[in-house]
């Protein structure tokens, strides 16, 4: 029977219940729900509301359900309980009698449930956190180890300016800095208590918010009982940093995805992080990298779906909320695996540097240092521009690089060109002359490497 069953001479449909039942997706927040109901009956004690052997009872009893949960030899039926609230509540109720069923007074399930909700998003957000800190710590490794390796640059897709693997890397480090931002951004956003609000209007119980707020370990109490029971902002904090960071990882997973590829060969996959084929014995295909492209979409879709679920629902709480928990869950687990394989393929993939340098002396990725070399000498930079253009030009019809032309080649574009103009035409002294903070030389990227690894300690030390 319903724990809300007085006012119904009917029981639910089979069907009904099993399409309005939550419990499969909720019944991950078990420890949660216990969590709150040992604050809420302790509180309610402190406060007058129920004996002090009552609460201890339902301390006790929740206690051994959690412990029978997590062994295996408690497993909830939907058929009985729609969710895991009033599946652990009629559990502990058959359990302890009547103390438990006095564990909800003065409580709803809608602060019961948002409360369980918020104390799963801080830990999930707390989770990600962690993988993603695991992740940087691959790439900053990764541009340690090949930090004065040279590839190509590029802007839509076509050769542009040598850099250093390096400074590529961590690109994607800042990258998941910010999504590190966003994370805790989220936690602390979902680090309020609802606990107390009841179903929308607060209660006559002489309730201690404060004291449940203190033992849950939130930060503050919500102070609008409407607000608290229909908040789910912080879900979309939850969903929304999870959808940029995935955003990120699918731009790295396509570049190694590139990067292993014949035409690119700077890279080459672990055999743990790649797959073959069922037909074609020589493949070696980035599978995982896929996948972490093609779980974007999820992630996004997961946000999306929430917002369209709190779109125009008036005040308080409403049934489509019951839809909020598994699109977030889902979202959290995803990119906590992308995570996870993002970090195991940067540290095992093995870099050719060779590769790297054949394709960076190809596309003329000096011909910006040769423009500003004219610059410097007094021609007007966008003249310098269409000088360099023509030359390039010339190098398309003879087949060359613009190292192979001869000074005479310059020359007849510019009298401004002399020897010293083949400085300009050295991919290391390129890359070296960018010393701008920022920039890909080897100075300025160990500038900041060192500012990206004290970003990093400081974030492992506020998780």
């Amino acid at each position: 029977m319903a724990l809300w069953s007085g006012r119904f001479t009917e029981g639910a449909d089979a069907f009904t219940q099993q399409f309005g039942a939550s419990l499969p997706v909720d019944e991950k927040l078990y420890a949660q729900d216990i969590a709150g109901s040992v604050a809420h009956g302790q509180m309610l004690a402190a406060q007058g509301v129920i004996s002090a052997e009552d609460a201890s009872a339902i301390v006790e009893g929740l206690v051994a359900i959690k412990a029978d949960i997590e062994g295996g030899t408690l497993v909830f039926d939907v058929q009985q309980s729609e969710d895991v609230h009033m599946a652990i509540e009629s559990e502990l109720t058959t359990r302890i009698g009547d103390a438990g069923a006095r564990l909800h007074t003065g409580r709803s399930r809608n602060d019961q449930v948002v409360t369980d909700t918020r104390l799963y998003a801080k830990q999930r957000a707390s989770d990600l956190m962690d993988a993603n800190l695991a992740l940087r710590a691959a790439l900053l490794e990764t541009a340690e180890k090949h930090f004065d390796m040279i590839l190509p640059g590029y802007t839509h897709l076509q050769h542009a300016q040598p850099v250093l693997l390096s400074h590529h890397l961590l690109a994607y480090v800042w990258m998941l800095t910010r999504d590190f931002e966003r994370l805790a951004a989220a936690r602390a956003a979902a680090d309020a208590n609802p606990l107390g609000s009841a179903a929308l209007a607060g209660t006559t119980y002489p309730l201690d918010r404060f004291a449940t707020t203190t033992a849950l370990g939130f930060a503050r109490p919500i102070p609008n009982s409407l607000d608290a029971v229909s908040d789910r902002d912080f879900l979309l904090d939850l969903m929304y940093a999870c959808s940029v960071s995935s955003l990120h990882l699918s731009r790295l997973a396509e570049e190694l995805i590139l990067w292993s590829t014949s035409e690119f060969g700077f890279i080459t996959m672990a055999d743990s992080y790649a797959t073959g084929s069922s037909i074609m014995p020589q493949k070696k295909n980035p599978d995982f990298a896929e996948l972490i492209r093609g779980k974007t979409g999820r992630v996004v879709g997961d946000l999306v779906a929430l917002m369209m679920t709190l779109k125009s629902l008036p005040l308080a709480y409403n049934k489509d909320l019951q839809e909020d928990k598994e699109g977030a869950m889902d979202a959290a687990d995803t990119l906590e695996d992308c995570y996870r394989c993002a970090a195991g393929m940067v540290a095992t993939m093995t870099v050719h540097p060779e590769a790297m340098m054949a394709q960076a002396q190809k596309g003329y990725l000096a011909a910006t240092d040769v423009a500003d070399y004219l610059a410097k000498k007094g021609m007007p930079f966008r003249q310098a521009h269409e000088v360099v253009g023509h030359l390039v030009l010339l190098c398309d019809k003879r087949g060359c690089d613009l190292e192979d032309l001869a000074l005479d080649d310059f020359k007849a574009e510019s009298d401004l060109c002399e020897a010293d103009i083949a400085d300009c035409l050295n991919l290391q002294a390129i890359v070296e002359a960018r010393t701008t903070y920022g920039g890909t030389a080897p100075v300025a990227v160990r500038q900041q490497l060192e500012e990206a690894q004290r970003a990093y300690a400081a974030d492992q030390i506020r998780l």
